[in-house]
């Protein structure tokens, strides 16, 4: 058996091709690619707008700017992550505070963060930034609510959920990113994610106001739309007759950075769209066989997924949880099987412990990151290699 790693691209002769023929085009950046993959991508995600950018951590970023935290403001997110889901607020200056999670579904737990701003004045906290943990998709329409009652602004961190959706009050499905309740949310298009640009992310939004903002921000915080000038016709053209702008002038308008996508990163990612739908269900369909596999196993818990009837998971991961964790780890390693941990807690990072945080804080966090394990959820992953994987685990198992 060749090694089996917890997440793998897939790239085919069409994405090639996509990438080769940017290539030979006249525009390596800043051409046409990256409106046409951001167009793509709205449709697909359901919202007005999108902003590609470098990567997940700069739409973070990003999204942070344009919402204009300031230093000081506080903001809440979970500990369950990726540290770039907290950083973002603390590269403007802002205080993060991590609440716990809930012990199923592992995603940030409302009840909680309520708990936590009640116990303020309003107006103590700015925002919060709600994870799709695994791909599961978190209640924003509930998030939205309380979001409202306090003044809070949201970004949804949808890296592990395109394609994912939770179902509303109504009945209706609601997609990750769609921008009906969150004012941002962000993407990656790192390898292991649904789709791959090698780096890469997108930001969508239905606020025309914060999507002129993106645009500005993501390329040194520089316009080129002449109804947006500050200086005058006459110190643009350097001429006192002047009576339009020239064809060169553009002006920096705000601090913004380089966080641009370049065009054959944006061709990749566009193949890669049209392969969405077919990857997702192929993802739904591998956590389908784990499930049947482990449901009979009391040692082994998964995340909470179809057991309320939720089919809009994502499935970026499949988390179980076991005991004896490194035993498991280890011993899937010597089968040549790489799984992974999603995620050690945020805030008992040394930086963040430096900030104040401590072992136990965060008791559901903690407890859940001494038995989680993400197994292997990849589209090309073939159902030899997934029983391959099965085997190794229940037989280790069988000690028990």
């Amino acid at each position: 058996m060749t090694p089996i790693p917890y997440g793998k691209q897939f790239i085919t002769p069409e994405d090639i091709q996509a990438v080769v023929e940017t290539l030979q085009s006249e525009y390596l950046t800043q051409g046409p690619k990256i409106k046409e993959f951001e167009d793509a991508f709205s449709k697909y995600i359901g919202c007005q707008y999108a902003v590609a950018v470098s990567n997940g951590t700069a739409a973070l970023h990003l999204s942070t700017l344009a919402l204009g935290v300031k230093p000081g403001q506080k903001a809440i997110t979970t500990p369950i992550t990726f540290a770039a889901s907290a950083n973002c607020i603390r590269y403007c200056g802002g205080e993060v505070t991590f609440c716990d999670i809930d012990p199923e579904s592992y995603l940030l737990d409302i009840r909680k963060v309520k708990a936590i701003l009640e116990a303020v004045p309003k107006g103590t906290y700015a925002g919060i930034v709600p994870v799709d943990f695994g791909g599961l998709a978190v209640d924003l329409e509930a998030i939205k609510k309380l979001a409202d009652e306090f003044g809070l602004w949201i970004i949804e961190d949808a890296c592990h959920a395109p394609g994912g959706f939770f179902v509303d009050q109504s009945g209706e499905k609601q997609h990750c990113g769609n921008g009906k309740f969150a004012d941002l949310s962000i993407f990656s298009f790192h390898p292991v994610k649904h789709i791959a640009a090698g780096e890469g992310g997108m930001i969508t939004t239905n606020s025309r106001i914060l999507y002129e903002k993106l645009l500005t921000l993501r390329t040194h915080g520089i316009t080129r739309d002449i109804g947006r000038f500050s200086n005058s016709k006459a110190f643009a053209a350097s001429d006192h007759l002047a009576t339009s702008y020239p064809g060169w002038y553009m002006e920096m308008q705000t601090l913004g950075y380089n966080y641009r996508m370049t065009d054959f990163q944006a061709a990749l990612g566009l193949s890669q769209l049209k392969r969405a739908d077919e990857g997702l269900k192929r993802r739904r369909a591998i956590a389908k066989t784990y499930d049947e596999a482990f449901k009979s196993h009391s040692l082994i818990h998964s995340q909470l997924n179809e057991l309320e009837g939720n089919t809009g998971h994502a499935y970026h991961l499949y988390v179980i949880q076991v005991p004896d964790r490194l035993g498991l780890y280890n011993h899937l390693r010597k089968d040549k099987i790489f799984p992974q941990v999603h995620y050690i807690p945020t805030h008992l990072m040394p930086y963040y412990r430096e900030l104040g945080w401590k072992v136990g804080d965060l008791p559901y966090a903690e407890a859940y990151y001494t038995k989680c394990l993400s197994l292997p959820m990849y589209p090309t992953l073939t159902d030899e290699e997934q029983e391959y994987v099965i085997k190794s685990i229940t037989s280790y198992f069988g000690k028990y």
